[in-house]
């Protein structure tokens, strides 16, 4: 994720989410329609569960530190089948979710990660499921007829209904007021969405943790004159009377919460990529001309990544979803589709194209690539802001030492408002805290092992981890295995100490003291 130009001046604090567990007893409850008692003594349908491992229930949390209520533990999902019917005039929309999921314990109860306005029903493996709703916790807790083998695959299927002006406050900090980055980015002509980091199940009941990455299909029914968009690649277009119904699908697993769907005016830009690749993006129909310059710099841009990085585009397809009438200040970083206000596809290149190199490396990092916590997002953003610059260096539009003083001279602000990288203060600081320190400290590393190592530092680093998710020791790991050399303290350094550290190959560089109000 990247601020808008316009937000990136020093930016007043702002709570996005209070540090608080979620894990307690559930209150605040409702409970599903059946009235049965659930498993009896973990029995399963073929009575294979070994003795020494009687059925459990998965855990409600992945723990994570800044957001201790997301996350479930006990099975992995592999894909969701969501689908939306909208409706003009309303903001509630009728929904439902397919989850395929694995069991890797023996499962008398699982949950699920869920905010939308209301569960109608649930089934596993195709009968009717116990299920009880914590609306304090945002938990989505389901007791099966009969429990889960550990190994063994299986179906949830949910209907539920959302209410997209729900843009309610984050556990834990039910007194503050709406946050600014609110999920539901509603249009007069339809909707887009805003999950990261923790509010894609607001959109649909899901393990809304990056670890658990899936495969994702989206069935959009719409009114026939609007067009329904979608990460993924477009499989099915198919009307019924004035409606019509689009199936997006990825070929790639991804986090929870960098998809994208959304309905409005938009028109398709087609194009080709390096090897062919398909490209597709959307552009808000009014502004399809003014945005079609930028939207065509999109090749080049890739080909651009794919030699600096050393790596082909990772996942199937791409393009960008330029929205009207902005989108929250930000661009984001959905996979194979980013999203941005559309008049940030607009203007002068240099000032919007690096914009959109930074969301495309996502899709390397933060998208193929995911963090294992939100504590290590400076992987995805700090990657993202070094390439950018990378590519504003290499067409002419910045210097790379000018630019590089000007984060260091500013690193200690960052550092006292947001808090250290790898250890951000508030769950935004995860989003934005890490994009100064992470270009320091990786433009520092490649000064002191040289342009060769550094490009299979990060290569390796990449593959080794692609498809998966990483976290700080992995990156230092790598480091140290490929350049032969320790650079534990130096890493660390740049990513959990309080006070900036020395830039590599410029000892006459000062860190400022930070503003005594930040």
């Amino acid at each position: 994720m990247l601020p808008a130009p316009a937000h990136r001046k020093r930016r007043r604090r702002t709570v996005l989410i209070a540090l608080a567990a979620s894990t307690a007893a559930m209150a605040t409850m409702t409970v599903g329609p059946l009235g049965w008692a659930g498993t009896q003594n973990g029995h399963t349908p073929n009575g294979t569960t070994p003795d020494d491992e009687q059925p459990s229930a998965g855990a409600r949390s992945a723990g994570d530190r800044l957001l201790p209520y997301l996350g479930n533990g006990g099975y992995d999902v592999r894909s969701y089948d969501v689908g939306y019917t909208y409706r003009p005039g309303t903001t509630k929309m009728d929904s439902s979710v397919r989850i395929h999921a694995t069991a890797t314990q023996a499962l008398s109860r699982f949950s699920l990660d869920a905010a939308v306005d209301e569960i109608r029903t649930v089934t596993v493996q195709g009968q009717p499921a116990r299920f009880t709703v914590d609306k304090k916790g945002e938990k989505l807790d389901v007791t099966p007829r009969q429990a889960l083998d550990k190994g063994r695959p299986f179906d949830v299927n949910i209907a539920y209904r959302v209410d997209r002006s729900d843009n309610r406050a984050r556990p834990g900090d039910p007194t503050s007021p709406a946050p600014r980055l609110t999920p539901w980015v509603n249009k007069k002509d339809g909707f887009v969405l805003f999950g990261q980091p923790d509010r894609s199940h607001m959109f649909f009941p899901a393990n809304d943790y990056p670890v658990d990455r899936a495969r994702f299909t989206f069935r959009i029914t719409a009114p026939k004159d609007l067009q329904a968009v979608g990460i993924g690649t477009q499989r099915s277009r198919t009307t019924k009377g004035d409606d019509a119904t689009t199936v997006f699908t990825t070929r790639d697993e991804i986090p929870t919460h960098v998809v994208q769907a959304g309905v409005g005016h938009y028109k398709e830009i087609r194009d080709r990529g390096p090897r062919g690749m398909p490209l597709r993006s959307y552009i808000t129909a009014d502004a399809y001309e003014a945005a079609k310059p930028l939207v065509n710099a999109i090749p080049g841009q890739m080909a651009w990544m794919e030699k600096e990085f050393g790596r082909e585009f990772p996942l199937e397809t791409y393009g960008v979803l330029g929205v009207a009438d902005g989108y929250l200040g930000v661009a984001l970083e959905t996979a194979t589709l980013s999203t941005f206000a559309v008049e940030g596809l607009q203007g002068e290149p240099d000032l919007r194209e690096p914009t959109m190199v930074h969301e495309m490396v996502h899709q390397y990092f933060g998208d193929e690539l995911s963090v294992a916590n939100w504590d290590t997002n400076w992987i995805s953003e700090g990657h993202a802001e070094y390439y950018q610059l990378r590519y504003n260096v290499h067409k002419g539009w910045r210097d790379w030492d000018t630019v590089l003083k000007l984060r260091y001279e500013f690193d200690p602000e960052g550092r006292a408002a947001s808090g250290p990288p790898n250890r951000p203060k508030e769950a935004i600081d995860a989003l934005v805290g890490g994009n100064n320190a992470g270009v320091l400290m990786l433009a520092g590393l490649r000064h002191q092992v040289g342009d060769a190592t550094f490009k299979k530092i990060e290569g390796t680093f990449f593959d080794r981890y692609r498809g998966k998710a990483a976290d700080t020791q992995d990156y230092i790991d790598v480091a140290n295995e490929v350049s032969g050399r320790d650079f534990t303290s130096y890493i660390t350094s740049w990513l959990y100490d309080e006070k900036t550290p020395p830039m590599p190959g410029h000892p006459d560089w000062v860190a400022p003291e930070p503003p005594k109000d930040s």
